[in-house]
């Protein structure tokens, strides 16, 4: 059986390039060099089995990454690859570290470890804020659902806006556009048909835009099956004072 390194556990050490990671890529997104004006690259976000989160960087048309691009939510296993230290000033994960991928490095489609979406929930005010032309930062975090409007007829297209708000008051505003809309409006719907009590989405959110303190996202789940929505739930149902009195979603 093949041993693998967890991302956790990755030390810096610029000889050591014998890393062995199973990861499932997260998210993929692509950016352009501005000083050879060259691209695109990638940046991979790889979550392992513990749900802990790297980042990883492609700088060139390696052979053994073409179409990995379009993978987002495989998972691989992924081996010769150099560790650097993560820069202070930008940094998509946690992780001091991250991963530069280099021609030798290897990497192949294994089959699926688990089918888990969501990893490391961010509280709302731990989200970075971002000016509106910086790379989208996959993000996500949970809140409680209030003050929806539909505007599914509105002239630039079908949109919803909402607001979560966390357990220690913090809140945000999103934005649902494109088809999401009436999903979400009727994710919505079914959710609180029965008592209209309090329902918890959970976001995969791209970015907040400091202007603004407004989200987009790209994808949603209202009170998943996961522990840290219903520790969540309990926290609620602890502390704030309108849950306590009508009751939140449980668990489906």
């Amino acid at each position: 059986m093949a041993e693998y390194d967890k991302l956790s556990e990755v030390t810096y050490n610029p000889k050591v390039r014998s890393w062995r990671f199973r990861v499932k890529l997260h998210r993929i997104y692509p950016f352009y060099s501005y000083v050879t004006n060259s691209g695109p690259y990638y940046n991979y976000i790889l979550a392992d089995e513990d749900g802990y989160k790297m980042e990883m960087t492609t700088y060139g048309d390696y052979e053994n990454f073409r179409g990995l691009e379009r993978e987002e939510g495989r998972w691989v296993e992924i081996s010769v690859v150099e560790v650097e230290r993560a820069t202070p000033c930008f940094q998509p994960t946690s992780s001091p570290f991250r991963l530069n991928a280099t021609r030798c490095t290897q990497v192949r489609i294994i089959g699926p470890l688990n089918n888990r979406l969501f990893f490391d929930f961010k509280s709302i005010h731990e989200i970075p804020r971002m000016h509106w032309r910086d790379l989208r930062y996959p993000i996500d975090t949970m809140g409680v659902v209030f003050n929806t409007e539909a505007h599914l007829d509105a002239p630039t297209g079908p949109r919803m806006e909402f607001y979560i708000r966390d357990n220690i008051d913090h809140q945000i505003k999103c934005v649902v556009i494109g088809d999401q809309p009436y999903a979400f409006r009727d994710g919505l719907d079914h959710m609180s048909a029965e008592g209209r009590r309090q329902v918890i989405v959970v976001l995969k959110m791209w970015r907040v835009w400091e202007s603004m303190n407004e989200g987009g996202f790209a994808d949603f789940r209202f009170n998943p099956r996961l522990p840290e929505v219903e520790e969540f739930r309990q926290s609620l149902l602890n502390s704030d004072p309108y849950v306590q009195k009508y009751g939140v979603e449980g668990l489906l």
